[in-house]
């Protein structure tokens, strides 16, 4: 009865698992491993169970070259099995580097570990999105290169020599070569050391760039923790659906911010007419308030809650720097967006004064008709260019009207309140109270739904300019 008497874990530096069993009064070493580890210390070939084992040659070492390199490079992972009969059992605390010599080769093992079916999706979704996906393993090189291109890391022109990196190379290549490798398109390394797989996301991250990682092993511990973000689940098309999600949550605080954003400049701008000529103020603390905390709340935490655009991962990755608020959202808000809408608005609120019979300089109190008139078709037409604004930043590239808007149930309800309200301040004696305001004619009131689609094909228009 087979019994073992000794067991060897494996050595990742010696790549190699081996024992010593005890078969009816035989003693035997084992030793399974990477083929380039045991290729030293082959000296016999086993041909068949029934036939002695005959000498190691040249031709014959070559040929299990050719064989390992043949499994390798269709994607299998390939053990080579040897043995070494003994005389007597080795002393409890020996190493096993004095038993793996003069070893007899009996064959290989050939395990088909078969990528996950997502996978070559998501990495052709990484590179679309512009995320470089590299591959670390413990594998056979030609095992390594024949997995990248199956999952489309390494397309079918590109060498091996100049993508591929060993870890016995990887260990003398200095920091600044690595980068440079790296840079150079390096994509795949293979026979690696968990030492040498976390000297490979430092490199990474010494480039600038924010690491993803994933690993299933032990060794890979090192490297998830070197990682700026780490999965979970094991899952490589998570990586996908986390940069796509990221992606939405970043643009979709941007279009909140702008949204809110633009309503400040109508909102400031009569105030500083106030200040510097004699003309009535346009909006009240309270109009201004109905505003921000009113009308503008639903609508924008329905651009907060706006799914992934269909072309969130055919942009490219933005800049470690860019900040959420940045010059490209500060000046659409104020510069483009809230002009447009502080014009307009004014240009409703002194239409109404002028038509009215109100005469340049001339002061008019909080309580007369025609200022309340005048001040309430600026609040109206504020809120209505709010539904032209939270329709047109739904998308960053499109009209937005293209992104399935009935899906949007709270943006939905946020526009019909700003439909509501905007006529409620003309027209219902409640709300016409609490906030100083008074109707106009329908004909005014018609003009001041003019501001949606002004501000939604100007939008547009800008949109497709910036490209």
């Amino acid at each position: 009865m087979r019994q073992v008497r000794r067991h060897y874990p494996f050595d990742l530096n010696k790549r190699r698992e081996a024992g010593v069993y005890v078969d009816d009064g035989s003693i035997l070493f084992a030793v399974k491993g990477a083929w380039e580890s045991l290729r030293p210390h082959i000296c016999h070939v086993s041909c068949s169970a029934s036939e002695e084992p005959i000498a190691a040659t040249a031709d014959m070492l070559a040929a299990c070259d050719r064989t390992v390199h043949r499994l390798s490079s269709a994607g299998q992972r390939v053990l080579a099995v040897a043995h070494r009969p003994l005389v007597s059992l080795p002393r409890a605390g020996d190493g096993d580097q004095s038993l793996a010599q003069d070893l007899v080769l009996q064959g290989f093992l050939t395990l088909d570990d078969p990528i996950r079916g997502e996978v070559p999706a998501a990495v052709a979704s990484c590179h679309t999105a512009g995320i470089q996906v590299i591959l670390i393993t413990g594998d056979h090189p030609d095992t390594a290169a024949a997995v990248a291109r199956k999952c489309g890391i390494l397309a079918e022109d590109q060498t091996v020599e100049k993508h591929v990196i060993r870890g016995d190379e990887l260990s003398q290549l200095p920091p600044q070569q690595l980068r440079e490798r790296l840079k150079g398109g390096a994509r795949v390394f293979a026979r690696t050391t968990p030492e040498q797989k976390m000297t490979v996301v430092i490199a990474l991250k010494d480039l600038g760039h924010v690491v993803g990682m994933t690993g299933d092993g032990v060794n890979d511990a090192p490297a998830l923790k070197a990682a700026d973000v780490v999965l979970l689940d094991n899952n490589f098309a998570s990586i996908v659906a986390g940069v796509r999600e990221g992606r939405t949550v970043f643009h979709n605080l941007q279009r909140f911010i702008t949204y809110v954003l633009a309503s400040n400049v109508p909102e400031i701008v009569p105030y500083l007419l106030y200040i510097a000529f004699p003309v009535p103020l346009a909006l009240s603390v309270i109009q201004i308030l109905s505003i921000d905390l009113g009308t503008d709340m639903l609508p924008a935490i329905g651009l907060g809650q706006e799914p992934p655009e269909s072309d969130t991962l055919l942009q490219p990755p933005r800049p470690n720097h860019e900040r959420l608020l940045s010059w490209e959202v500060m000046s659409t808000a104020y510069l483009f967006l809230g002009v447009v809408q502080a014009s307009f608005s004014l240009a409703l609120f002194f239409v109404v004064l002028v038509s009215g019979g109100w005469q340049w300089g001339q002061t008019l109190s909080e309580t007369d008709p025609l200022y309340r008139s005048a001040t309430g078709i600026t609040l109206s037409a504020v809120i209505l260019l709010q539904i032209g604004n939270v329709l047109s930043r739904r998308s960053f590239h499109r009209s937005g009207l293209d992104a399935g808007l009935l899906k949007n149930r709270i943006l939905l309800l946020g526009i019909a309140l700003e439909i509501v309200f905007s006529w409620a301040v003309l027209y219902w004696a409640p709300v016409q109270t609490v906030l100083g305001t008074g109707p106009v004619s329908l004909a005014m009131y018609a003009c001041a739904w003019l501001g949606i689609p002004l501000i939604f094909v100007l939008g547009w228009l800008r949109k497709q300019l910036q490209g």
